[in-house]
């Protein structure tokens, strides 16, 4: 993604330093040595990343970083100065720097700022983009896909998301199965006619068969009208059965051959209707130890299992935590009324460690509680309860065993894994053919030669 990089600061040596240096990594560098001078290179040289020094004559950093914005909207700006404090860096943040580096800095320093900023950014749109395909379906809740069970799962629904096949949709509690159910929904043939969600845990056994089937008038003590029911809401739509292991053995009798024969039967009527509903059913818990134990019919599970989609546990999707702290970020942010922008690179790694038990649920309220008690613009580690802040001590999950180096526990560790292995798979997709693979990456072939020897990839 980043090919070019705009060096911009009033000292030469500098500036040919970063120039040389920057270069060899494969990037495409596009020096200035004034804040004017950076303004018109602007309009004549395509730019993907900016190093500007914070105090130069004329236009300094502060300056330059809303004009930048207004030309290069979302480009982003890493702030370079010998003055260096903690305020510094905060205030360089709060006007819309991506990062701060004090001078003097070594070339290591500079690649990692680049290398993340990098990795940021393509995750940014890549988010952007899902977000855009699945604007219909997810609404204020995101489908994030950077791990490769996400990215597989969404490939899955895309290609089934078209016909009327019964879905069964399975995963722990928390992980997202009905934003999953509501996106199949909001991308098939049938996305404007009505989606009817129903928890079959949640209604009493004895009123369960009537909010499905309906019933006639007087079918029962009670019922003094008659009630279309859930199937007859969903006319034409979809009806997704959330918690569907948890219906009783007689009204899975009937739920099976609603969906075998396409008609129901209200309660107290003689004469079955006719239905149009595509049925998405949900479970956390293992249908087939439910067959086993004798608590749901094998036959039922055949009619619902037709495609399956597995959503991944969030400890088996770490990619996807920071694209999800970002989102929720942002909208408990303007919901709670708070300053709250960023989380710190400390609590960002504590995050993606955790166990994450309650899935994507308990991110979502961890982040709701973590900007109620921030008080600056920083999401701090004090913000995480204790739990989590303990958990890299004390969860066996992230703890190194004696043959497992320390470094493959950090953040900046599973981020470079995780940009090593989006090289494997371009390269496997293109059989190898490095030109085409650092166009599928969206890098240059000199960057992409340069992050083969660093990780040590063979063709």
């Amino acid at each position: 993604m980043f090919d070019s990089i705009l060096v911009i600061d009033d000292d030469r040596a500098l500036r040919e330093s970063l120039e040389l240096l920057l270069s060899a990594e494969g990037y495409r560098i596009v020096c200035a040595e004034s804040g004017e001078a950076a303004l018109a290179l602007l309009q004549e040289h395509p730019i993907d990343a900016i190093l500007c020094d914070l105090r130069m004559p004329g236009l300094d950093g502060f300056d330059l970083i809303p004009q930048i914005s207004r030309q290069l909207p979302g480009v982003p700006i890493i702030l370079m100065s010998a003055h260096g404090t903690e305020e510094l860096a905060v205030e360089a943040i709060q006007r819309g720097a991506y990062d701060y580096l004090a001078k003097p800095f070594l070339p290591a320093d500079i690649r990692l700022t680049l290398r993340k900023t990098h990795e940021r950014e393509l995750l940014r749109r890549k988010h952007e983009l899902l977000q855009r395909e699945m604007s219909r379906s997810v609404g204020d809740r995101p489908i994030v896909a950077a791990s490769d069970g996400m990215i597989e799962l969404l490939e899955m629904l895309d290609r089934t998301a078209g016909y009327k096949s019964t879905v069964l949709i399975t995963g722990e509690s928390g992980t997202g199965k009905e934003v999953i159910a509501r996106a199949l929904h909001a991308q098939s043939p049938r996305r404007d006619c009505p989606f009817v969600a129903v928890n079959c845990g949640a209604i009493p056994e004895n009123l369960l068969e009537s909010e499905l089937f309906g019933h006639a008038k007087g079918a029962f003590t009670g019922a003094n009208r008659a009630h279309r029911g859930l199937f007859a809401e969903a006319s034409e739509g979809t009806l997704f059965l959330d918690e569907v292991a948890e219906m009783a053995p007689a009204l899975q009798v009937k739920l099976l051959r609603a969906i075998q024969e396409e008609e129901i039967r209200p309660l107290g009527q003689n004469k079955s209707q006719k239905i149009d509903v595509r049925v998405i059913a949900a479970t956390a818990r293992p249908l087939e130890a439910e067959i086993e134990a004798g608590r749901f019919r094998e036959d039922l599970f055949y009619r619902l299992n037709v495609v399956r989609l597995e959503v991944p546990p969030l400890r088996e999707r770490r990619a996807d935590i920071p694209l999800l702290v970002d989102h929720f970020l942002k909208r408990f942010r303007v919901q709670l009324g708070k300053n709250v922008r960023r989380v710190s690179d400390d609590t960002l790694d504590l995050l993606v460690r955790h166990r994450w038990p309650g899935n994507v649920r308990e991110l979502e309220n961890m982040i709701e509680r973590a900007v109620i008690l921030s008080d600056g613009d920083t999401i701090e580690t004090a913000a995480l309860p204790q739990v989590v802040r303990a958990s890299s001590a004390s969860d066996p999950g992230t703890q190194r065993s004696d043959s497992e180096p320390s470094e493959k526990l950090s953040l900046k560790s599973a981020r470079q894994s995780f940009e090593a292995d989006f090289i494997r798979k371009a390269l496997a997709r293109t059989g190898g053919n490095r030109t085409h693979a650092a166009k599928l990456l969206e890098i240059s072939h000199r960057a992409l030669l340069y992050k083969l020897k660093d990780y040590g990839i063979r063709d």
